[in-house]
């Protein structure tokens, strides 16, 4: 059972600030899946939460700031996610699988909150805009500072590097993620690091 199903018919019940939070968001990230950004409503957000429309106006002051909020812990989470990755070896080629593999992991996993991310029908939204160029640039710069340490290259040319990278993991596992069963996890996985390493493997850092 969901924290949600396990609150039917406790409409009115007090619950701990946070823990109210946690259950707005969920309750946010379903309506907001199912129908996209505008064609979402408070109204259903509270129904599906089971409050009051004045309890969900009291945590979040309107259908903008809700999104927000869920957009950042799910942009928390899977940043969260990455930087473990790329932190869990000092072997660069395995750090390279671990985090592209991570990218494929997350869209299969969590298909619906990467939705929210990268798919949105408000990616015009300046603050939304903002907070996923956020995302990519921490991302990118995680990328480069192993880069820059491990070659000649510049910080400069190692955040370019690091986009890169990025956007390939984040492509191909869009891409492959659409296509089915036709290429396995671990086999996809095995293709776009070898090519991210070989890549990376020809500037290799002078003595």
């Amino acid at each position: 059972m969901t924290e949600l199903e396990n609150s039917k018919g406790a409409r009115s019940q007090r619950m701990p600030r946070e823990a109210r939070r946690r259950q707005l968001l969920q309750a946010a990230h379903q309506v907001f899946v199912a129908h996209g950004y505008h064609g979402a409503s408070m109204d259903e957000i509270a129904e599906v939460a089971l409050v009051s429309k004045p309890v969900l106006y009291q945590h979040f002051p309107g259908k903008r700031e809700l999104y927000l909020a869920l957009l950042d812990s799910h942009l928390a989470d899977f940043s969260k996610k990455l930087e473990e990755a790329i932190s869990s070896t000092t072997d660069n080629r395995q750090r390279v699988f671990a985090t592209i593999n991570t990218y494929y992991s997350y869209i299969k996993g969590e298909s619906q909150a990467y939705r929210l991310i990268f798919e949105s029908d408000v990616l015009s939204d300046q603050l939304i805009a903002g907070r996923i160029e956020r995302f990519n640039n921490k991302l990118a710069a995680s990328i480069a500072r192993v880069v820059v340490q491990d070659t000649d290259m510049s910080e400069a040319e190692g955040l370019l590097a690091g986009r890169a990278l990025a956007g390939l993991s984040q492509v191909s596992a869009r891409y492959w993620a659409s296509t089915g069963d036709a290429v396995d996890q671990e086999t996809a996985v095995d293709l776009i690091s070898r090519l991210a390493w070989r890549g990376i493997s020809q500037f290799p850092k002078e003595n």
